[in-house]
């Protein structure tokens, strides 16, 4: 588990270190050899780059508050110590203070970049809480790449599926980018199941955008609570249905919940959970429908009732996957 004090305690130093080059900086005559040791600590950190250039947004602030305040708050800087420097540091917080109160300046608190990779093995179910207040819960064989910036925060589902409760943040949108297709939103809670040759979405609440990758800004599909919609190979997002959330997001308590699905979708779902892949043995058995309920650690259960249900039979391959086949 990560040590909360540690992370924090670790900002501020980077805050610190940044404030001691800001002030540095600003002395008339700087030599080349401080140039690039603060280029080199520049290129260390990505957070380094941006406490940095939140200090300089902060010292620009100085210009929209009226002359008259800023001289005031050059005199109300501490006297005992003349140093010009720290005088001008002392000015920096003072600004700082007067920008928040005139909604000028509301970096105060921004974030600091932040990247992390999570995925699950086998069976694996994962809980993840993102630095923003935002749960991402993983299925077995996901993995997810978490991006976040001061304008955006970005999750790339790279393969399985996951499910998103996001944190409101009308400022910094939420983009899942899964294949062809990504869906944008700043608070909601829905499901993305990234497959081999579509992207499928589901929201249980809120709002979502969904889009082919490239596709232009105006056009996306809106999806709300009980609505889903898939994205295929070339980036087409389809028509919006309807869809029952708690049957598509069963995977969360164990459960498979098939309802009148494709044989091929089962299939390629079913093999998320097993250490072979499940196979269909033609496109006629992939297109047989299925509706049933199994436990997503025993997917056996499932290939010994299938024979029972639909006219098919299940036969083990030389790689030790199995195939479903027509009777």
């Amino acid at each position: 588990m990560m040590d909360t004090r540690a992370c924090a305690c670790g900002q501020t130093a980077v805050r610190d270190e940044a404030a001691r080059w800001f002030v540095l900086l600003q002395e008339p005559a700087v030599d080349v050899q401080t140039h690039r040791q603060f280029e080199t600590w520049l290129d260390q950190h990505p957070q380094h780059r941006s406490e940095f250039e939140w200090l300089q947004g902060l010292w620009k602030a100085a210009d929209l508050v009226p002359a008259a305040r800023l001289q005031a708050l050059c005199q109300e800087a501490p006297t005992r110590n003349k140093r010009r420097p720290l005088l001008r540091y002392a000015v920096a917080a003072s600004v700082l203070a007067v920008a928040l109160g005139l909604g000028l300046f509301s970096g105060l608190n921004h974030p600091a970049p932040y990247t992390a990779e999570f995925s699950t093995a086998l069976n694996e179910r994962r809980h993840v809480a993102l630095p923003d207040g935002s749960v991402v819960d993983l299925d077995s064989r996901s993995r997810i790449q978490v991006r976040f910036e001061k304008d955006r925060r970005t999750v790339e589902l790279s393969e399985g599926e996951a499910m998103f409760s996001v944190q409101p943040d009308t400022r910094r949108p939420f983009i899942v980018e899964a294949g062809n297709g990504k869906v944008t939103v700043t608070g909601t809670r829905f499901d993305v199941r990234r497959g081999a040759s579509e992207t499928r979405v589901v929201v249980e609440q809120g709002t979502v955008k969904v889009q082919g990758h490239d596709a232009a800004d105006n056009d996306f599909i809106n999806l709300t609570a009980g609505l889903g919609t898939h994205v295929d190979a070339h980036g087409k997002v389809a028509a919006a249905y309807a869809v029952n959330p708690a049957e598509l997001t069963a995977w969360r308590n164990g459960k498979l919940v098939f309802n009148n699905a494709r044989l091929a979708d089962v299939a390629e779902q079913v093999s998320r959970y097993r250490e072979t892949p499940l196979k269909v043995g033609s496109r006629a058995v992939g297109d047989l429908r299925l509706t049933s309920v199994f436990k997503s650690d025993n997917t056996d259960a499932l290939l010994k009732a299938l024979p029972s249900i639909l006219p098919v039979a299940v036969r083990t391959l030389a790689d030790g996957s199995q195939e479903i086949i027509s009777k």
